[in-house]
Protein backbone atom coordinates (compact mmCIF):
# COMPACT_ATOMS: atom_id res chain seq x y z
CA UNK A 1 0.00 0.00 0.00
CA UNK A 2 0.91 3.85 -1.11
CA UNK A 3 2.49 4.96 2.15
CA UNK A 4 0.34 8.50 3.36
CA UNK A 5 1.84 11.75 2.96
CA UNK A 6 1.18 15.15 4.84
CA UNK A 7 -2.39 16.62 3.53
CA UNK A 8 -2.17 19.72 0.99
CA UNK A 9 -4.59 21.85 -1.15
CA UNK A 10 -3.54 23.53 -4.52
CA UNK A 11 -6.13 25.95 -5.47
CA UNK A 12 -6.60 26.21 -9.19
CA UNK A 13 -7.53 29.39 -10.93
CA UNK A 14 -10.81 28.38 -12.18
CA UNK A 15 -13.63 28.30 -9.34
CA UNK A 16 -11.10 30.27 -6.05
CA UNK A 17 -13.64 30.73 -3.97
CA UNK A 18 -14.93 27.40 -3.75
CA UNK A 19 -11.04 26.24 -3.07
CA UNK A 20 -10.84 28.76 -0.16
CA UNK A 21 -14.08 27.44 1.19
CA UNK A 22 -12.88 23.77 0.78
CA UNK A 23 -9.62 24.69 2.47
CA UNK A 24 -11.24 26.38 4.94
CA UNK A 25 -13.55 23.77 6.10
CA UNK A 26 -10.43 21.28 6.27
CA UNK A 27 -8.65 23.73 8.39
CA UNK A 28 -5.76 24.08 5.86
CA UNK A 29 -3.82 27.26 4.17
CA UNK A 30 -3.80 26.16 0.05
CA UNK A 31 0.00 25.39 -1.37
CA UNK A 32 1.54 28.72 -2.74
CA UNK A 33 1.52 28.60 -6.28
CA UNK A 34 0.99 30.77 -8.97
CA UNK A 35 -0.81 30.20 -12.76
CA UNK A 36 0.47 32.81 -15.36
CA UNK A 37 0.45 33.24 -18.94
CA UNK A 38 3.39 33.78 -21.44
CA UNK A 39 2.29 36.47 -24.33
CA UNK A 40 1.45 33.41 -26.73
CA UNK A 41 -1.34 32.42 -24.37
CA UNK A 42 0.74 29.42 -22.98
CA UNK A 43 0.47 28.62 -19.58
CA UNK A 44 2.88 28.58 -16.80
CA UNK A 45 2.29 27.19 -13.54
CA UNK A 46 4.36 27.82 -10.72
CA UNK A 47 5.23 25.90 -7.27
CA UNK A 48 5.85 28.50 -4.42
CA UNK A 49 6.56 25.44 -1.60
CA UNK A 50 7.70 21.93 -1.80
CA UNK A 51 5.32 19.27 -1.80
CA UNK A 52 7.57 16.53 -1.37
CA UNK A 53 6.35 13.54 -0.07
CA UNK A 54 2.82 15.14 0.33
CA UNK A 55 -1.00 13.51 -0.48
CA UNK A 56 -2.02 17.05 -2.73
CA UNK A 57 -5.52 17.82 -3.96
CA UNK A 58 -5.68 20.05 -6.66
CA UNK A 59 -9.34 21.67 -7.51
CA UNK A 60 -9.76 22.92 -10.55
CA UNK A 61 -13.36 22.52 -11.98
CA UNK A 62 -13.46 22.43 -15.78
CA UNK A 63 -16.35 25.02 -17.36
CA UNK A 64 -15.85 27.93 -19.82
CA UNK A 65 -13.21 28.84 -21.10
CA UNK A 66 -12.98 24.67 -20.82
CA UNK A 67 -10.17 23.89 -22.80
CA UNK A 68 -8.00 26.80 -20.96
CA UNK A 69 -9.15 25.54 -17.56
CA UNK A 70 -8.13 21.71 -18.45
CA UNK A 71 -4.65 22.90 -20.12
CA UNK A 72 -4.29 24.66 -16.47
CA UNK A 73 -5.25 21.33 -15.04
CA UNK A 74 -3.01 19.00 -16.50
CA UNK A 75 0.07 21.21 -16.63
CA UNK A 76 -0.37 21.39 -12.73
CA UNK A 77 -0.67 17.45 -11.78
CA UNK A 78 2.66 17.36 -14.24
CA UNK A 79 4.37 20.13 -11.97
CA UNK A 80 2.63 18.32 -8.77
CA UNK A 81 4.41 14.76 -9.46
CA UNK A 82 7.67 16.23 -10.85
CA UNK A 83 7.66 17.84 -7.35
CA UNK A 84 7.60 14.41 -5.81
CA UNK A 85 4.34 14.73 -4.34
CA UNK A 86 3.25 11.41 -2.94
CA UNK A 87 -0.26 11.80 -5.27
CA UNK A 88 -1.87 13.92 -7.08
CA UNK A 89 -5.64 14.11 -6.42
CA UNK A 90 -7.76 15.95 -9.18
CA UNK A 91 -10.71 17.11 -7.59
CA UNK A 92 -13.14 18.22 -10.68
CA UNK A 93 -16.18 19.66 -9.06
CA UNK A 94 -17.86 19.74 -12.80
CA UNK A 95 -16.62 16.99 -15.44
CA UNK A 96 -16.36 19.18 -19.12
CA UNK A 97 -17.05 17.50 -22.21
CA UNK A 98 -18.97 15.22 -19.93
CA UNK A 99 -21.63 15.17 -23.01
CA UNK A 100 -19.59 13.68 -25.22
CA UNK A 101 -19.36 10.40 -23.60
CA UNK A 102 -20.37 8.41 -26.72
CA UNK A 103 -21.04 8.20 -30.20
CA UNK A 104 -23.73 9.27 -31.52
CA UNK A 105 -23.20 9.07 -34.97
CA UNK A 106 -20.73 7.70 -37.33
CA UNK A 107 -17.39 9.85 -37.27
CA UNK A 108 -18.12 11.25 -33.72
CA UNK A 109 -15.15 11.06 -31.10
CA UNK A 110 -15.79 10.47 -27.65
CA UNK A 111 -14.10 13.59 -25.60
CA UNK A 112 -15.09 12.20 -22.42
CA UNK A 113 -13.22 9.35 -22.66
CA UNK A 114 -9.88 10.99 -24.25
CA UNK A 115 -10.43 13.80 -21.10
CA UNK A 116 -9.83 11.12 -19.03
CA UNK A 117 -6.67 9.25 -20.84
CA UNK A 118 -4.86 13.06 -20.62
CA UNK A 119 -5.67 13.05 -16.98
CA UNK A 120 -4.09 9.80 -16.54
CA UNK A 121 -1.32 10.37 -18.36
CA UNK A 122 -0.69 13.42 -16.74
CA UNK A 123 -0.40 11.76 -13.63
CA UNK A 124 -2.93 12.20 -11.88
CA UNK A 125 -3.75 9.36 -8.90
CA UNK A 126 -7.31 10.04 -8.13
CA UNK A 127 -10.06 11.57 -9.44
CA UNK A 128 -12.94 13.64 -7.42
CA UNK A 129 -15.99 14.54 -9.09
CA UNK A 130 -19.66 16.00 -8.75
CA UNK A 131 -22.54 14.56 -10.18
CA UNK A 132 -21.13 12.97 -13.45
CA UNK A 133 -23.51 14.07 -16.85
CA UNK A 134 -22.72 10.31 -17.35
CA UNK A 135 -22.29 7.99 -14.86
CA UNK A 136 -20.45 5.53 -16.93
CA UNK A 137 -17.94 7.99 -17.62
CA UNK A 138 -16.41 6.94 -14.25
CA UNK A 139 -15.43 3.46 -15.94
CA UNK A 140 -12.76 5.31 -18.40
CA UNK A 141 -10.40 5.95 -15.68
CA UNK A 142 -8.39 2.97 -14.31
CA UNK A 143 -7.21 4.99 -11.04
CA UNK A 144 -9.63 5.58 -8.21
CA UNK A 145 -12.59 7.75 -8.92
CA UNK A 146 -14.73 8.91 -5.99
CA UNK A 147 -18.79 10.31 -7.26
CA UNK A 148 -19.42 12.76 -4.80
CA UNK A 149 -23.29 13.92 -5.38
CA UNK A 150 -24.96 17.03 -4.57
CA UNK A 151 -28.47 15.57 -4.07
CA UNK A 152 -28.36 15.55 0.15
CA UNK A 153 -27.30 19.08 -0.15
CA UNK A 154 -30.58 19.95 -2.24
CA UNK A 155 -33.04 17.77 -1.12
CA UNK A 156 -32.02 19.28 2.78
CA UNK A 157 -32.50 22.56 1.36
CA UNK A 158 -36.18 21.83 -0.04
CA UNK A 159 -37.09 19.91 3.32
CA UNK A 160 -36.44 23.35 5.02
CA UNK A 161 -38.84 24.77 2.74
CA UNK A 162 -41.85 22.20 4.05
CA UNK A 163 -43.29 21.98 0.03
CA UNK A 164 -46.42 19.69 0.52
CA UNK A 165 -48.20 17.89 -2.18
CA UNK A 166 -44.97 18.49 -4.26
CA UNK A 167 -43.82 15.98 -7.06
CA UNK A 168 -39.76 15.88 -8.71
CA UNK A 169 -40.10 15.94 -12.01
CA UNK A 170 -36.93 14.87 -14.40
CA UNK A 171 -36.97 17.08 -17.65
CA UNK A 172 -35.81 13.78 -19.31
CA UNK A 173 -35.92 10.03 -19.03
CA UNK A 174 -32.36 10.22 -18.82
CA UNK A 175 -32.48 12.16 -15.49
CA UNK A 176 -35.04 9.40 -13.76
CA UNK A 177 -32.26 8.03 -11.19
CA UNK A 178 -31.53 11.38 -10.07
CA UNK A 179 -35.06 12.82 -9.83
CA UNK A 180 -36.09 9.16 -7.55
CA UNK A 181 -32.94 9.92 -5.25
CA UNK A 182 -34.37 13.33 -4.45
CA UNK A 183 -37.92 12.62 -4.54
CA UNK A 184 -37.14 9.25 -1.84
CA UNK A 185 -34.93 11.44 0.52
CA UNK A 186 -38.30 14.65 0.19
CA UNK A 187 -40.75 11.87 -0.07
CA UNK A 188 -42.19 13.01 -3.28
CA UNK A 189 -44.02 10.84 -6.36
CA UNK A 190 -41.87 11.12 -9.44
CA UNK A 191 -42.94 12.61 -13.42
CA UNK A 192 -41.08 12.55 -16.47
CA UNK A 193 -40.99 14.95 -19.15
CA UNK A 194 -40.65 12.84 -22.39
CA UNK A 195 -38.75 15.38 -25.08
CA UNK A 196 -37.62 15.01 -28.54
CA UNK A 197 -34.59 16.61 -28.96
CA UNK A 198 -34.34 18.38 -32.71
CA UNK A 199 -30.76 19.45 -32.71
CA UNK A 200 -27.50 20.01 -30.19
CA UNK A 201 -29.21 22.86 -26.74
CA UNK A 202 -32.53 21.97 -28.71
CA UNK A 203 -35.20 20.35 -27.36
CA UNK A 204 -38.94 20.08 -28.02
CA UNK A 205 -41.58 18.79 -25.09
CA UNK A 206 -43.52 16.01 -26.12
CA UNK A 207 -45.25 14.33 -23.12
CA UNK A 208 -45.43 14.64 -19.40
CA UNK A 209 -45.15 10.97 -17.82
CA UNK A 210 -46.98 10.98 -14.04
CA UNK A 211 -49.70 12.93 -12.03
CA UNK A 212 -48.54 16.57 -11.65
CA UNK A 213 -51.70 18.54 -11.61
CA UNK A 214 -52.57 20.57 -8.60
CA UNK A 215 -48.83 19.96 -7.13
CA UNK A 216 -45.96 21.91 -6.66
CA UNK A 217 -43.33 20.51 -9.01
CA UNK A 218 -39.68 20.21 -8.40
CA UNK A 219 -37.56 20.24 -11.53
CA UNK A 220 -33.85 18.16 -11.21
CA UNK A 221 -31.08 18.20 -13.63
CA UNK A 222 -27.34 17.72 -13.05
CA UNK A 223 -26.55 20.46 -15.49
CA UNK A 224 -28.70 23.93 -16.45
CA UNK A 225 -26.96 25.17 -19.93
CA UNK A 226 -28.80 26.72 -22.23
CA UNK A 227 -31.76 26.41 -20.07
CA UNK A 228 -33.84 25.42 -23.59
CA UNK A 229 -35.12 22.33 -21.78
CA UNK A 230 -35.98 23.50 -18.76
CA UNK A 231 -37.98 26.49 -19.31
CA UNK A 232 -39.73 24.56 -22.05
CA UNK A 233 -40.69 21.85 -19.27
CA UNK A 234 -41.78 24.59 -16.73
CA UNK A 235 -44.40 25.85 -18.95
CA UNK A 236 -45.60 22.93 -19.89
CA UNK A 237 -46.30 21.67 -16.51
CA UNK A 238 -48.12 25.39 -15.63
CA UNK A 239 -50.31 24.12 -18.46
CA UNK A 240 -50.68 20.79 -16.79
CA UNK A 241 -52.00 22.69 -13.86
CA UNK A 242 -48.79 22.56 -11.26
CA UNK A 243 -49.49 25.21 -9.21
CA UNK A 244 -45.51 26.56 -8.54
CA UNK A 245 -42.61 25.33 -10.11
CA UNK A 246 -38.89 25.26 -8.88
CA UNK A 247 -35.53 24.20 -10.60
CA UNK A 248 -32.67 22.56 -9.11
CA UNK A 249 -29.39 21.68 -10.53
CA UNK A 250 -25.69 20.72 -9.75
CA UNK A 251 -23.67 22.68 -12.30
CA UNK A 252 -24.70 26.65 -13.49
CA UNK A 253 -23.31 26.04 -16.54
CA UNK A 254 -25.94 28.89 -18.02
CA UNK A 255 -24.38 29.71 -21.80
CA UNK A 256 -25.64 31.68 -24.10
CA UNK A 257 -29.50 33.42 -23.34
CA UNK A 258 -29.86 30.68 -20.64
CA UNK A 259 -30.33 33.53 -17.87
CA UNK A 260 -32.59 35.85 -19.87
CA UNK A 261 -34.72 32.66 -20.38
CA UNK A 262 -34.59 31.88 -16.47
CA UNK A 263 -35.52 35.35 -15.66
CA UNK A 264 -38.53 34.95 -17.84
CA UNK A 265 -39.93 31.58 -17.02
CA UNK A 266 -42.17 30.76 -14.57
CA UNK A 267 -40.30 29.43 -11.97
CA UNK A 268 -40.70 30.26 -8.13
CA UNK A 269 -36.96 29.73 -7.45
CA UNK A 270 -33.38 28.62 -9.20
CA UNK A 271 -31.54 26.39 -6.76
CA UNK A 272 -28.12 25.44 -7.77
CA UNK A 273 -24.52 25.05 -6.33
CA UNK A 274 -21.55 26.74 -6.58
CA UNK A 275 -19.30 23.90 -8.68
CA UNK A 276 -19.49 26.63 -11.25
CA UNK A 277 -18.85 30.06 -10.14
CA UNK A 278 -22.23 32.25 -10.85
CA UNK A 279 -23.01 35.67 -10.38
CA UNK A 280 -26.80 35.62 -8.45
CA UNK A 281 -26.96 39.38 -9.02
CA UNK A 282 -28.24 38.49 -12.72
CA UNK A 283 -31.50 37.14 -11.40
CA UNK A 284 -31.26 37.48 -7.55
CA UNK A 285 -35.32 37.53 -7.24
CA UNK A 286 -34.95 33.89 -8.53
CA UNK A 287 -31.46 32.44 -8.03
CA UNK A 288 -30.27 30.78 -5.00
CA UNK A 289 -26.65 29.02 -4.26
CA UNK A 290 -26.15 26.17 -2.30
CA UNK A 291 -22.30 25.32 -1.15
CA UNK A 292 -20.79 22.11 -1.48
CA UNK A 293 -17.81 22.79 -0.16
CA UNK A 294 -18.39 20.82 2.82
CA UNK A 295 -19.22 18.32 1.34
CA UNK A 296 -15.70 18.12 -0.91
CA UNK A 297 -13.94 19.15 2.28
CA UNK A 298 -15.37 16.14 4.00
CA UNK A 299 -14.70 13.71 1.29
CA UNK A 300 -11.08 14.81 0.86
CA UNK A 301 -10.73 14.28 4.45
CA UNK A 302 -12.15 11.02 4.24
CA UNK A 303 -9.78 9.90 1.73
CA UNK A 304 -7.09 10.97 3.13
CA UNK A 305 -7.81 9.25 5.98
CA UNK A 306 -8.87 6.13 4.31
CA UNK A 307 -12.22 6.07 5.62
CA UNK A 308 -15.73 5.77 3.86
CA UNK A 309 -16.75 8.40 1.65
CA UNK A 310 -20.05 6.42 0.70
CA UNK A 311 -21.34 6.46 4.22
CA UNK A 312 -21.64 11.14 3.19
CA UNK A 313 -24.80 9.54 0.87
CA UNK A 314 -26.71 6.63 3.42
Amino acid sequence: MQRRGRLKIFCGSANPELALEICKYIGLEPVKGEVSHFSDGETSISIKESVRGCDVYLIQPLFNPVNENIMELLITIDALRRASATSVNAVIPYYGYARQDRKTKAREPITAKLLADLITAAGASRIVAMDLHAGQIQGFFNIPFDHLTAVPILAKYFQQKKIKNGVVVSPDLGGVTRARELANRLGFPIAVIDKKRVGPNQAEVMNIIGEVEDKVAIMVDDIIDTAGTITLGAQALIQKGVHEVYACCTHPVFSGKALARLGAAPFKEIVVTNTIPVDSTLIEDKLIVLSVASLIGEAILRIHEERSVSELFD
